[in-house]
């Protein structure tokens, strides 16, 4: 089977994706987290995403040519839930902990008990629950989540929270959900942790906050990948970035490299 692919994801756990062809001859698609082409592949058989966000992935048009698409098996999402979680856990405690003193000036800087500390978790989902339970066990954890709870409910919790960390999907309807309204409402010194998708977040409007020293804010995915845009300058203080490895595991890797060659078998 002819291969394109505009991620290097599988490459170290299967050979089959070394060799690729041109999107117009492609055959298989191997596509990651950017958007792609399917107009550019007219004989395109079959469609693999590597990874769980569908916001790229143009389901009517595969529908309609009848293109078969394979997502990561049941079991390999469970990795992907769970260490991306596991990863905004780390995250928010690095924002919790951000200023702990002046190892310089050997100075203690004054910080409340993190049993204390109040992390608002925004969307309830599949990772969002996963973090809200971890966390749980060491902070004082809110969660709002659209699909169930009334909007008043975020502008009461926002002010509150020292850490907000996202956990939505990208789609029309959330691009800029968080924007200069929803960052003015946080508290000064409070932070906005991202694992989600970049677009979720009004880029312009974050930078404001950012260099304002009003907030600080850790980030693993961006509004482009690798990300070049203005708030790379603010790295890692105030603004924590990492190349979008939340989930980037061994043992999901190597479970989405065997779903893909399942989903091939089936295929051809």
């Amino acid at each position: 089977m002819k291969i394109w692919k505009n991620t290097a994801t599988l490459d170290p756990y299967t050979s089959l994706t070394k060799a690729t062809v041109e999107a117009a001859e492609a055959e298989i698609a191997v596509v990651g987290s950017r958007p792609f082409d399917l107009d550019a592949m007219p004989q395109v058989k079959g469609v693999f995403k590597c990874g769980v966000g569908m916001d790229n992935m143009p389901m009517a048009a595969l529908a309609e040519r009848g293109i078969a698409v394979g997502l990561p098996s049941e079991q390999t999402r469970g990795y992907i839930f769970e260490e991306t979680a596991n990863y905004a856990v780390h995250l928010t405690l690095r924002m919790l902990y951000a200023n702990v003193g002046d190892l310089y000036g050997w100075k203690k800087a004054p910080r409340d008990f993190l049993g204390d500390r109040p992390v608002l978790v925004v969307g309830a989902g599949n990772i969002g629950g996963h973090v809200a339970r971890k966390l749980e066990r060491l902070c004082r954890v809110v969660t709002y989540d659209a699909a169930t709870d009334p909007p008043e409910k975020l502008w009461q919790l926002l002010p509150q929270a020292d850490v907000v960390t996202l956990h939505i999907p990208s789609t029309a309807e959330t691009r800029g959900f968080v924007g200069a309204k929803f960052l003015a409402a946080m508290h000064d010194g409070a932070a906005l942790v991202n694992t989600a998708r970049g677009p979720i977040v009004d880029e312009d409007a974050l930078f404001e906050e950012l260099t304002a020293g009003r907030l600080r804010a850790a980030f693993d995915v961006f509004w482009q990948e690798p990300y070049a845009g203005k708030l790379k300058a603010l790295h890692p203080d105030p603004f924590f970035m990492s190349p979008h490895v939340a989930s980037a595991n061994e043992t999901f890797l190597r479970g989405l490299a065997s779903d893909f060659e399942t989903f091939l078998t089936k295929i051809q």
